[in-house]
This record gives C-alpha cells, structure tokens and sequence, in this order.
C-alpha cells in the first residue's frame, strides 16, 4: 500500500464507524442476485424490483457486509461525477467484489482505475493521444480485414463451433496486440490470466499469482519496447519513462490495464450481443438487412451496450465526505455501487427497457460508467463492434445457435460478464 491510499484510508477509519458492522442487516436485499434463466441477458428481476418500488438508493447485503446500492440512471450519473466519493479501494467502507480483492487492497498501487481528482487526471494524460477518437477511426480498416480473416477461417474450419474461441476472442485479442505491440501467439497466456483477473471466485493466492505472471510479462515487453521502440502504446509508455514523466513500475501498470481490460470485455460483448441477436430473429433481420447503414449500425451498438451491459458489477466508490443523492445521505466512512446494469434499465431513462430495440436512442447508457473514470477505450470498442456486428451476420446469414439456449453457461462468477462457450452452426 502507499503512503497516500494509506493514510487516506486510515483517516476514513478514524473519523466513521464503519457502518457495515453496527446496522441491523436482516432482511436487507443480497446483492448481486441472480439473473432469470427466462431473460439471462437482462438484470436480476430481484434487483429491477427494488427499482420498480421507486427506491433510488437503498442498502443491500454482499459478501463482505452492508453497501449503499443505486438503481436509477439519474442518480448514478450523480455519483460517478461526485467528488465527495473515491474510487481508491484502499478507502474505508470501499465495497470489495471478492474475498482474493480484499486481500490485494492493501498492496495495491495508484493506478487509473484507483485515484481520483488531479492524480486520476494524470494517470488518465498518459493514455490521451493513444486512444483519440480519431487514431481510433484510423484502425477501422485494420479492424475490418481482422474481422474478415477469423470469419474465412472461422467458414473453412468445423461447423458446428465454438463462437468464443474461433471469433469473439480473437478479434479484440489480435486489435490490442497490435494496438499494444504485444506478440500475438501469447494470446492464451494472457486470455488465460485475464479470466482469472475478472474471476470473483478465485483464491487470494490465484490472484497474486496471476498479478505476479502479468506483471513479469508486461515488464519484459515494455524493456524490448525501450529497446526497440515501433508504433505501439508500449512503445509510448517507454517514451514517457525516458521523458522521466512515468516510472516503470507506472507504465506497468498502465499496460496491464490496458492488455486484459482491452480484450476480456470485447470478447464479452462480441459473444452476449452474438447471443442476443440469435434470440431476438426480428431484431436481427433488420440488422443484416441494414448492416451497410453506418448510422443505423452504430445505433444498434449502443442499444446493445445497453442492454448488455459487461461491467455488471460496476461501479463502486467509497463515500470521503458526506453526500445527499436522491434524498438519501450518504455518510463518510460508507460505500456505494452504482450499478450501471440497473441504471441501463431504468425505464424513466429507457421506456420499456426490457425490449432489445436497435432503432432506440441509446447513446445515454451508462456501459462504460460515466464521469472522470469512463472507459478510456470506449470508441475502440465502439468501432470494433460495429465493424464485427454488421459483417458477422451479412457475411454467415444462416448463423444459428448449435445448442438449446438453456445450456449456455453466463458468466455470473465474473465482473465481466458473458459467456463461456457459444455453439453455433451455419
């Protein structure tokens, strides 16, 4: 731990009670809950009901004590700009997913995803030029030949197969190597390490092992990167450590954020929005029959950002000074998760949320959070799924799932949500 996530947690500490062991807890809410097998695409009915009771904010029971839940889009939007909330899991009352998280918080370093305010805005500079909206258009054409390569290898290998491992995961898994500057054919070391990363069930020593394995790798290619420097973000990040303007252990991070996040929830969302269009034969009709529609296309993503919603878990903050939301006060000393799931069907933001309609307004959603930790990958992944949704069923137009629906296994055990294998036949 730092000195600063050190202190901060520890005045937190000092000034609250955590409230999570002195409330009575019966009868709270589990939180999460699980998913329909009707609807395994949309929240658990549980949650949404909370919702549908007009309770905004209310207090639910984890795995790890009490927290503060909101279900509205509104209030949400509220608390992920707040600053009177942090996104350091080392802070007092910070909901932790798991118990291998809880045991790394101690050890876990200033980062992107765990800072706030000016050392946030830092973290997140590094990575401004690397992922503008227009070096992301630029990848369009490389996005699209990739897409189109795995789909002929995908046609010439056997049918029925396994739409994770012949497509989902190697599209986004060839995009960040290339983007990164990492070796493809290590593409099963660091998938394999990814799901162990999102994984909420795994062990402390699974974890710490997986972080060890990813650490050591990434150091290595960010060394040949100063080395050897190409056109890559590795590349960059060495750049900035010559500059003095990042330390290594700082760039490290930085690039094991960027490998497993930047192709873990793609993959996701490739297979879930595969999955869902399957289900919904009126929906996808219109899409092949529109796929050359650009704006109809892009649309149809965010509907199924939406819909889908991968971080399902997400987002959470620990309260640093009290704040009222949707008449509820949150105190110092507490947490709160902003379920970005619950807010995506919140049908005063999203009438009738639970209809997949790719002709709706969508682009409000909150899939890639919201505020100062939006997903600095967001328009990479926006032009990766358009490319892929609006070529994958003109190019296979008989694509159809190769098992009952009832078999598919959801990934419910992990923040990333999605599914294991998707087997499909053409």
């Amino acid at each position: 731990m730092t000195e600063t996530t050190s202190t901060r947690a520890t005045e937190s500490t000092e000034s609250t009670e955590d409230s999570r062991f002195t409330e009575d807890t019966a009868g709270l809410p589990e939180y999460p809950s699980t998913r329909s097998k009707e609807n395994p695409f949309a929240p658990p009915p549980a949650m949404r009901a909370l919702h549908d009771a007009e309770k905004k904010i209310l207090r639910v029971q984890t795995w790890d004590g009490p927290t503060w839940l909101a279900t509205s889009h509104e209030a949400g939007r509220e608390l992920l700009l707040s600053d009177k909330l942090s996104a350091n899991i080392g802070t007092a009352g910070y909901p932790i997913t798991s118990p291998a998280m809880k045991a790394h918080a101690p050890h876990m370093e200033p980062g992107l995803n765990n800072t706030d305010g000016a050392e946030h805005t830092r973290w997140r500079r590094m990575l401004t030029n690397s992922f503008t909206r227009k070096r992301m258009a630029l990848l369009r054409p490389e996005i699209q030949r990739m897409t189109d390569d795995l789909i002929d290898d995908m046609l010439a290998g056997p049918n029925p197969t396994d739409l994770v491992e012949s497509f989902a995961l190697p599209v986004p898994s060839l995009l960040i190597c290339a983007l990164l500057g990492v070796p493809y054919e290590d593409h099963r070391f660091f998938q394999k390490h990814a799901a162990v990363v999102t994984s909420v069930t795994k062990t402390p020593e699974e974890g710490a092992a997986t972080q060890k394995a990813l650490w050591d790798y990434i150091t290595g290619l960010i060394e040949q990167k100063m080395d050897d420097p190409q056109e890559d973000v590795l590349t960059d990040l060495g750049e900035k450590i010559r500059e003095g303007v990042l330390a290594m252990d700082e760039a490290q991070r930085l690039g094991l954020m960027l490998l497993v996040a930047g192709h873990d929830t793609s993959a996701n969302m490739i297979t879930l929005g595969t999955a869902i269009l399957l289900s919904n034969p009126d929906q996808l009709a219109e899409l092949r029959e529109r796929s050359d529609d650009e704006r109809y296309v892009a649309g149809a993503v965010e509907e199924l950002l939406r819909y889908l919603t991968i971080p399902h878990l997400l987002a959470r903050r620990a309260v640093v000074e009290d704040v009222e939301v949707a008449g509820v006060t949150l105190r110092k000393g507490e947490g709160v998760i902003t379920s970005l799931a619950l807010a995506n069907f919140d049908p005063t933001a999203f009438p009738d949320p639970e209809t997949l309609d790719l002709t709706r307004q969508a682009a409000h959603h909150l899939a890639f959070g919201w505020g100062p930790h939006q997903c600095v990958g967001q328009q990479l992944a926006r032009i990766e799924l358009q490319v892929v949704y609006s070529t994958l069923f003109r190019r296979i137009p008989t694509l159809s799932l190769a098992a009952d629906f009832t078999e598919l296994r959801f990934k419910e055990d992990s923040q990333a949500y999605g599914i294991y294998e998707l087997p499909v036949s053409w």
